[in-house]
């Protein structure tokens, strides 16, 4: 497919997700079925541009004063890809396959037009009923905090240090152009293109051996920020498909004991097979069987409890842009419910001197800090540790890390302008 036929398709895409309301991993791959032509670089080109857009969904529906698809892909050309009119004329030429010529009004809306006076939600690609939340949390830098939340992010990976050393790794894996991540010394990151296709991780020798797992880096911090020990007891609480759990495990060294759970058993479902892969042997998963507790044998002997709490993922924005126009009022309440629920649950896990880890990706503060002052305020046999106490998990990096993220009182708050990762917040709440 040429250049300007893959602005048909991806116009195309977003007529359906437009129309039908449906998810855009679901309109991508019902064009892929229908289009059998369309090569992988077509489909992953196509792809990326649908997710660009959304990703930048606002801004560009103001520079061109349009919220169509066709509008909202040119201005997504000119802000995301950085092309100007003329380079954006010569794909819409109206020829075979290619989008119709620009209008008027286009050529000069691409020419002339800026996000100057943008109101936040506009320039920052957010849905206008979060400002409120968003101002709470960033004041006036939000535009400048959620622009940075809707640019694509790298692909990060994670050594298993159970099974390789990180300089290894890199050595294995530069063809896929891969580099030290900043933060985490276990984290790896490739950056991709516009029209980058997946590179294919999972077909690499270091993947199928366990050496390296995808994980963003923000994830790999805030499990590195537990502080977990080797030979200590501890429940993964939210483990989900394992990713956090994986990170503990090999920072266990193989010692102590580790137990997965989840609420949801079917997304527990992958963890077998990555705890295999990755040469974890300390780990048991307990799935829910009805409403019993899974964990009823274990009260107050727990070193360590995590929290990967469900949350509505405002931090994952640049991974998943589609869910953030997607998101509605009520999911914030009910996930403020569930989190207000597994903190009083973690709770009686935890012996004296033991600890919680409460980690969200959000970057909302009614699930990150007030969470945390409620959760305080019923439970006074805790306290927060220190934020720069928490911070020197990360060794040297320690002074350099508290510099670049949000502190509170409550926790850390990592973002992708500040660290360059997904907004995850960590807060560590100790026991007398």
């Amino acid at each position: 497919m040429t250049p300007a036929a893959r602005l048909s398709a991806a116009i195309e895409v977003m007529k359906t997700i437009d129309g039908q309301r449906v998810p855009a991993a679901k309109a991508l791959k019902e064009w892929g079925a229908a289009h059998r032509f369309a090569g992988s670089g077509d489909r992953a080109a196509i792809s990326g541009l649908v997710y660009d857009v959304l990703r930048r969904q606002a801004s560009s529906a103001w520079i061109m004063d349009d919220d169509t698809p066709r509008g909202r892909l040119l201005g997504m050309l000119r802000l995301e890809r950085g092309m100007n009119a003329d380079v954006i004329a010569s794909l819409c030429d109206g020829s075979r396959f290619a989008p119709e010529p620009l209008t008027d009004g286009e050529r000069q809306a691409l020419t002339a037009r800026s996000l100057q006076e943008a109101p936040a939600h506009v320039a920052g690609d957010y849905p206008e009923w979060l400002d409120v939340y968003l101002a709470e949390a960033f004041g006036d830098d939000r535009a400048a905090e959620t622009a940075a939340m809707a640019r694509r992010a790298p692909l990060d990976l994670r050594v298993n240090t159970l099974k390789a050393k990180r300089d290894k790794v890199l050595g294995s894996l530069r063809h896929l152009g891969v580099t030290a991540t900043p933060w985490s010394p276990l984290g790896l990151r490739i950056m991709l293109g516009a029209d980058a296709r997946n590179p294919g991780i999972q077909a690499e020798e270091e993947f199928i051996k366990g050496a390296v797992e995808v994980q963003d880096e923000g994830s790999q911090v805030a499990a590195l920020l537990s502080g977990v020990r080797p030979g200590e007891q501890v429940i993964d609480l939210c483990a989900g498909a394992g990713g956090k759990t994986l990170t503990l495990a090999a920072m266990m060294q193989g010692r102590g004991r580790l137990i997965a759970t989840d609420r949801d058993k079917r997304q527990l479902a992958p963890i077998h097979e990555r705890l295999s892969r990755a040469g974890v042997h300390n780990a048991e998963i307990r799935s829910p069987k009805g409403e019993a507790e899974p964990l009823s044998d274990i009260r107050e002997s727990a070193d360590l409890v995590l929290i990967d709490a469900p949350c509505t993922g405002t931090g994952t924005w640049r991974r998943n842009p589609d869910a953030k126009w997607r998101m509605r009022p009520g999911a914030l309440e009910v996930r403020l419910r569930d989190q207000s629920e597994v903190l009083d649950r973690a709770a009686g896990f935890v012996k004296p001197g033991g600890r919680v880890a409460y980690v969200t990706c959000s970057v909302l503060p009614q699930e990150n800090s007030e969470q945390i002052r409620k959760f305080i305020s019923r439970h006074q046999d805790f306290t927060v540790m220190p934020p720069s106490k928490v911070a020197s998990m990360l060794w040297d990096k320690a002074d350099d890390f508290l510099a670049a993220v949000y502190v509170s009182n409550e926790g850390l708050l990592m973002t992708p302008r500040r660290t360059g990762t997904d907004g995850f917040f960590v807060s560590i709440l100790a026991k007398r």
